[in-house]
Formats: structure tokens, C-alpha cells, sequence
């Protein structure tokens, strides 16, 4: 992941989401359309709705934007208040020596995975999605094919119990009954098949010609389709692969990934593929990074986004509230997407105390309006003004949100479109009684809150009135 995305990613995405839009064709040929087992997988997917990233590496330590700052023309990714780029005189040679040396002192000996999928749990999530490689090529896992990972003889931690941290993580989960996503980058900066030693490494692609050095490439080939193979067979049931680094694509970059595919589901036949920005039949789901969609889109989706600023930890980050997260959650559901939050754990393994207490707080309003949100799908208007709706059954909800942190419940909330069945009930989730409602001219719906609910209400943020919809004329 990054942040800001490079302009050309930007305009690839968007490319690529215009022509998914637009092109009929492209629909038809998915793998989610015309593979029932596929389009069932996707179903699952999108029926969990809220799910958590993380991005943690040797990294950490520096409190970096990951593994960016190593590539010499994203200059946007060492800023002067990154305090290992400063030490270090802003010599990028010096920076990325001694970052080939953070293994040596990466020791997370606080690194409790069950600790996480219970927080994790306890906030509503359904699937974690957790980086095993980022582009520097460190990895997370007990690879046999590099030793730059986390259980090489030189990193402090690989003598503990849970120093194959990709096991230990989707272990903890998938007893919590979470979807298991592995995120893998397709880059690798360390590989000397892909950032040669031989030359300069400028820019995030490989350093030197691809298409006239094929022997070359060939290895790195081999060498991600057999990293992707450890982690299909090593490390239990895999739901989702998620790969990143959409600059590794054909004609120059070529990963053959019809046969990384062929290879990946027979280990794991159900899997969700996401070769994220690249298109085609192995991109089975969408995932806009940092943002949120305007309208819904033509496709299983998801918005990834960080808790703070940074896709990993940083000292000091600033965490978005609880108001804004829970709001981000119920646009992206109303839209028929999911929403993947990123939370960085700090270098000793624990999660940050500011991200813990958002998640518990995302957790309450969920324990409250969950049925609003897991299992629903979108349903047009999908918004008006300040309330959203979403459908499950034969249920629609109105879900309204306030517009700013510490605002109650009105006396009264009003839609105009999808009215009420006549003589049906609204409830307003958490409060046992039925609500008196009107329909007014125009058809505009009024629902009136009781004083009860304005003076202890339910939850906080927003506020879920479930109805029958009346049938369309």
C-alpha cells in the first residue's frame, strides 16, 4: 500500500473502474459472473462488510511509510519529520544500509495474536487481511527462499514460540472465525531479480530491461510463484490473496498469473484472487485505497483505508474518531461495499491504545446496529442527505447520521424516498417499543423519536430505523 498513490496508479485505477463501468464485455468475462463457485465466494465476501488491515514489518521501527522510502524517486515518502531519514543526513545510500540491517533488531516480544483477533472481534470485524511480504521484500513468514524474514538466525525474535508470524496471526483468527486474506506484495526490492545489484535502483520497477534480460525475470518468477506456494500450503485455509504492487503487470512485468492462479487454487480452491488495479479475471473484487466511491460500483468492492494517516505504525499518528469511522462504515455499506481499516501495530507487537479504543467503540455501535450493516446490500437512493439506507430481506434501514461528534437524536428524522409499508412498524434499533411515523405530502416519511431515546439513546453516531418498504407502483 501507499499514500498519497502516484499519479499514474491513480489514473490507472480509474481507467480501469471507468472501463469495468462502462464495458459490458469486460462484466461478462469476470470469473465472478460466469464461475458459479466464484460468484458465491463473492457473495460470502461481501456479507461481512468490515474487516482489518495491517500493515507490520521491519518498518515499524522507523515509524516510516513502510517501505517506500526506499525507492529514490518518491522523494513523498521521505518527509523532514521522519526522524531515520534525518539522523542520517537525508543520505539515501546510508538509509537503505541501515535499513538492510532493521531485522537485527526487530524484536516484537510483545506480539499476542490472539489479543488481536479478540480486539478485532470484539469491534465487529469479520476478516482480516494481514501484509505476509511488502515491497521491500521482508517477510512476515518461515519462507525457505530468502533469508530476509522475520525467522532468519540474525532477527532477535526468531528463537520465540511465535516467530512465524503469518501462522501465528491467521491461527488466532480463523479460531475466531474470521475470513483469512494474505496480502503479498509482487514486488520485491530486496530480490536481485528484480532490483538487480548490478545497477542503480531508481524507481519502484525492476532496474534493468526485463523483456532483454528474460532469465532474469524468469527467477523472479519462480521465486514469487514459490513464496505465493509456501503460503498456499503452509499456513491453513486461505480466503482471500491479495496482491499488491499493480506496476507488475504484463507486458514488461509478466507473473504469468494464469498459472500463479492455476497453482494458488489447487492448494486453495475457493480462494478470491485481487491483482488490485491491474483488471481482468484475476482482480475478482475492486479495492479504491483511501477513498470512498461516489456512487456504487458495478462489482464486489472494498474501500481500504488507514485508522490514522500512515498505513503503518507512526509515533503520534492522527487517528480518525470514532464519529468519522463509523460514518465512513455506514457510506461504504450503503453503497454495497466493504470496509477494510488498516491499523499499524507498534514495533513490540501490540496495538496502539488510540486504535484499541476506536475499534471498541466501532464494536458498541455494532453490537447495537450490526443487522444494518453485515449481510445487506445497497439500495437506491442509497443516500439523502444526512440518512443512508440498506436492504436485507424483505427489512430496509434507515441509518442517520449526525453531523458531528456529540449530536443526539432529533425529535423527528425525515426521508422523502423509500417510504414505509402502510401500516407497518419502524423501530429504531435498540429501543424494544415501535415509533410513530406519518407519511406527509410529497410522500415524505416522518419518524417521530421519543423523548426516552433523545435522553438515553441506543448508541452514538448514528441511528438505525428499520421498516418494510412499501411496493414499488
Amino acid at each position: 500500500m501507499m499514500s498519497p498513490r502516484k499519479i499514474s496508479d491513480m489514473c490507472s485505477w480509474l481507467a480501469g473502474l471507468f472501463l469495468f463501468a462502462s464495458l459490458t464485455q469486460q462484466v461478462a468475462g469476470e470469473p465472478s459472473v460466469t464461475e458459479p463457485w466464484l460468484k458465491h465466494r463473492l457473495a460470502q465476501f461481501q456479507d461481512l462488510k468490515f474487516g482489518l488491515m495491517m500493515h507490520w514489518g521491519i518498518y515499524s521501527q522507523w515509524g516510516c511509510i513502510e517501505s517506500w522510502p526506499l525507492v529514490a524517486e518518491d522523494t513523498w515518502a521521505r518527509p523532514d519529520d521522519l526522524k531515520a531519514w534525518t539522523e542520517r543526513g537525508k543520505d539515501l545510500a546510508r538509509f537503505k544500509r541501515d535499513y538492510e540491517d532493521l531485522p537485527k533488531t526487530f524484536n516484537p516480544v510483545n506480539f499476542d495474536p490472539d489479543k488481536w483477533a479478540q480486539i478485532a472481534k470484539s469491534a465487529g470485524m469479520k476478516y482480516v487481511t494481514f501484509t505476509t511480504k511488502h515491497h521491500d521484500g521482508f517477510c512476515m513468514f518461515d519462507t525457505q527462499l530468502t533469508d530476509f524474514r522475520i525467522t532468519a538466525p540474525e532477527v532477535p525474535f526468531h528463537s520465540n514460540a511465535r516467530s512465524n508470524v503469518v501462522r501465528e496471526v491467521f491461527k488466532a483468527f480463523r479460531k475466531e472465525g474470521f475470513f483469512i486474506g494474505a496480502y503479498f506484495s509482487k514486488a520485491d526490492w530486496h530480490s536481485p531479480y528484480y532490483w538487480s545489484p548490478e545497477a542503480p535502483a531508481l524507481t519502484r520497477n525492476p532496474n534493468y530491461d526485463t523483456q532483454a534480460q528474460p532469465e532474469k525475470w524468469a527467477k523472479f518468477v519462480e521465486f514469487t510463484y514459490g513464496q505465493i506456494e509456501e503460503l498456499m500450503t503452509g499456513y491453513g485455509p486461505i480466503d482471500i490473496l491479495f496482491l499488491d504492487a499493480g506496476q507488475v503487470r504484463p507486458p514488461s512485468q509478466d507473473l504469468q498469473m494464469d498459472k500463479l492462479a492455476t497453482m494458488a487454487r489447487r492448494h486453495q480452491p475457493h480462494l478470491i484472487m485481487v491483482d488490485r488495479t491491474v483488471g481482468g479475471r484475476y482482480e475478482n473484487y475492486r479495492t479504491p485505497e483511501q477513498e470512498v466511491p461516489k456512487t456504487p460500483l458495478p462489482c464486489a468492492w472494498e474501500t481500504c483505508m488507514t485508522m490514522g494517516d500512515q498505513w503503518s505504525f507512526k509515533p503520534d499518528d492522527n487517528y480518525k474518531s470514532a464519529h468519522r469511522l463509523i460514518q465512513l462504515l455506514v457510506d461504504i455499506v450503503a453503497k454495497g461495499g466493504n470496509f477494510l481499516l488498516n491499523v499499524g501495530p507498534q514495533p513490540d507487537g501490540t496495538l496502539p491504545a488510540v486504535a484499541q479504543q476506536r475499534m471498541k467503540e466501532m464494536g458498541d455501535w455494532l453490537k447495537v446496529n450490526g443487522e444494518a450493516i453485515y449481510g445487506t446490500r445497497s439500495i437506491a437512493p442509497y443516500r439523502e442527505g444526512q440518512v443512508a439506507f440498506t436492504q436485507k430481506g424483505r427489512n430496509v434501514y434507515s441509518i442517520y447520521l449526525t453531523q458531528k461528534e456529540g449530536d443526539g437524536l432529533p425529535d423527528q428524522v425525515m426521508w422523502s424516498s423509500l417510504q414505509p409499508k402502510t401500516g407497518s412498524k419502524i423501530h429504531l434499533l435498540g429501543v424494544s417499543k415501535p415509533l410513530q411515523w406519518e407519511t406527509g405530502v410529497g410522500g415524505a416519511t416522518t419518524v417521530k423519536v421519543p423523548a426516552s431515546a433523545i435522553q438515553t439513546p441506543p448508541c452514538q453516531h448514528a441511528f438505525v430505523f428499520r421498516f418494510q418498504p412499501a411496493p414499488n407502483p
